[in-house]
C-alpha cells in the first residue's frame, strides 16, 4: 500500500495481524464462529477506512469513519471474549486490543472534527 495515510497503514496493520490470528484459532482451536466475527469486525475497519478516502461527500465520509468506528469497538469485544473463553492467550489480547484503542481513539477524532466542520 503507497501512499496511504497513517491511519489506513494503521488499519491495514491490524487486519493483517487479525488474519494471522484468525488462521492460528481455526487451525489448532478449531474454533469458526467466534473467530469468524473477529476475522469479519478486524478486517472491516480498514475496509471502511478505505470507502472513506474515497467518498463522494463529508456525509459520506463520516458514514464510512462511523462504521469502521464502531467496527473498531466490536472488534475489542471479540477479542475479550476468545481470551476469556481460552481460544486466545491474554498476552495476545492485551497486545491487539491497545490497537484497537488507537484506532478507535484516532477515528473518534476525526468524527468529532468532521461534525465541527460542518
Amino acid at each position: 500500500m503507497q501512499n496511504e495515510n497513517p491511519l489506513l497503514k494503521k488499519s491495514y496493520d491490524f487486519a493483517l495481524e487479525i488474519i494471522r490470528l484468525y488462521k492460528i484459532i481455526i487451525s489448532t482451536e478449531k474454533e469458526y464462529v467466534l473467530s469468524k466475527q473477529l476475522l469479519r469486525s478486524g478486517t472491516s475497519i480498514g475496509a471502511n477506512i478505505s470507502e472513506a478516502n474515497g467518498a463522494i461527500s463529508t456525509a459520506d465520509f463520516s458514514a464510512k469513519i462511523s462504521i469502521a468506528y464502531k467496527e473498531s469497538l466490536e472488534v475489542k469485544y471479540w477479542i475479550s471474549l476468545l481470551k476469556d473463553s481460552g481460544y486466545i492467550t491474554k498476552e495476545k489480547a492485551t497486545r491487539l486490543i491497545p490497537q484497537a484503542d488507537e484506532l478507535s481513539r484516532i477515528m473518534f477524532s476525526i468524527l468529532k472534527t468532521t461534525k465541527r466542520a460542518k
